[in-house]
């Protein structure tokens, strides 16, 4: 028998074929109607049980093993952004939006790995959950399929899920961490409420730009004061809004902040803490303080145990070099948080910049100009086959 990467190897162009089409067609959201579509027809004939969200145009296929046991879950995520790419790629896209997240390889890698699975059907014990999924973006679309019923379709919960997601960097190495891996996502918005008046006259008026401008400050010294540097957070103050008119002051002034967390321990004492802040300096300065602090995606938990074993069956396949364990977390979200919470599991990023780019001028993701060589997808799909196959027949392959 051939091994995944073998048979890998063999789906290549093809999948390369379906990475470069979604490419050129990025879609932005919770809805993906073409993305779904060619999602439907790629694994269309493999013998995969297929539900569509309810609520998104998720995709849902689980291959149902020809002998009784537990279900395992692959995830690939499927949503574009809105940035105008300028890669210069033969297959870029033109409509304003752009896989600069590398999610068209994450979809196309999933597809490789179902029908890799499907042609072992007859060596598998129990199902494998194919989660295609939108809205990672920014739309917790995986909290929006475990409401759709995701995690129960089968009648059993996963005992392990898995996902890989692509980055900058050498080709072909795995990165993970044993427990926070990736930080949780917030939002912090603060209003300041005080007096309007005219500019020349500010002893008239209370002015709450100052205050909004001292607290921006204070956040800083807040993080370095108040928490450990070995349970850090990010605040990273990005919007500042004020009055319209440059020679009045205006009632109101509010500052808009990305704050990532790497514990549910300091996202509570962040609360406390931000809102004691702002409301001291508001009322320093006569005016008063609305504190509004949005939890977007929880910290991003792998389970040890499914990770260390992943990890060594990772480095049985590939080769140790190419398995590396993070020291530290990434300040980066993900919404597969949403399902690490419920099933133990484990998340790889897999590194693949094109050969011959320059190491120090590499564009992350997010980027307009960012590149990844589609050449990984063979690896990327025989890694998620393996690791389920693995979990679930209990042997090599």
């Amino acid at each position: 028998m051939k091994s995944f990467r073998e048979d890998a190897g063999e789906l290549l162009p093809d999948l390369v074929r379906i990475r470069r089409l979604l490419h050129s067609n990025p879609e932005v959201g919770l809805v993906l109607p073409d993305t779904q579509q060619t999602v439907l027809a790629e694994i269309d004939g493999f013998g995969l049980d297929v539900h569509t969200g309810t609520d998104t145009t998720s995709v849902v296929a689980v291959l149902h093993g020809e002998r009784p046991g537990p279900t395992v879950l692959l995830r690939g995520d499927m949503d574009a952004l809105p940035v105008s790419e300028e890669t210069g790629l033969e297959f870029a896209s033109t409509n304003g939006r752009m896989h600069a997240c590398g999610h068209d390889l994450h979809t196309a890698g999933l597809i490789g790995a179902a029908r890799l699975l499907s042609a072992r059907k007859a060596d598998i014990a129990g199902d494998v959950v194919f989660m295609f999924q939108p809205g990672e973006e920014g739309y917790g679309g995986a909290a929006v399929m475990i409401k759709e019923g995701l995690l129960d379709v089968t009648g059993s919960r996963p005992v392990a899920a898995y996902a890989i997601h692509v980055g900058p960097g050498p080709m072909g190495v795995f990165h993970t961490r044993r427990g926070p891996f990736l930080a949780g996502s917030n939002e912090l918005r603060i209003t300041v409420h005080g007096e309007g008046g005219h500019g020349s006259r500010p002893e008239s008026a209370r002015d709450p730009v100052p205050a909004v401008a001292e607290i921006v400050t204070a956040l800083q010294t807040m993080v370095t004061r108040q928490f450990s540097v070995f349970d850090p957070i990010v605040v990273t103050v990005t919007q500042l809004s004020a009055g319209q008119a440059i020679n009045v002051i205006p009632p109101h002034a509010s500052l808009g902040a990305t704050v990532r967390t790497l514990s549910a321990q300091s996202l509570e004492l962040l609360k406390v803490e931000t809102t004691r802040l702002a409301d001291g300096i508001a009322a320093a300065h006569g005016c008063t303080a609305d504190i509004d602090l949005n939890v977007i995606y929880p910290v991003t938990v792998t389970d040890p145990e499914v990770t260390g074993a992943a990890m060594a069956q990772l480095s049985d396949m590939f080769g140790a070099d190419r398995v590396v364990e993070q020291n530290e977390p990434v300040m980066g979200s993900e919404d597969f948080s949403f399902v690490l919470n419920e099933v133990p599991g484990s998340f790889f990023m897999l590194t693949c910049s094109p050969q011959g780019v320059d190491p120090t001028t590499l564009a992350y993701n997010h980027s307009p100009r960012v590149l990844f060589d589609d050449a990984v997808l063979g690896d990327q799909a025989a890694a998620l086959a393996h690791l389920a196959f693995t979990r679930l027949s209990g042997t090599d392959a």
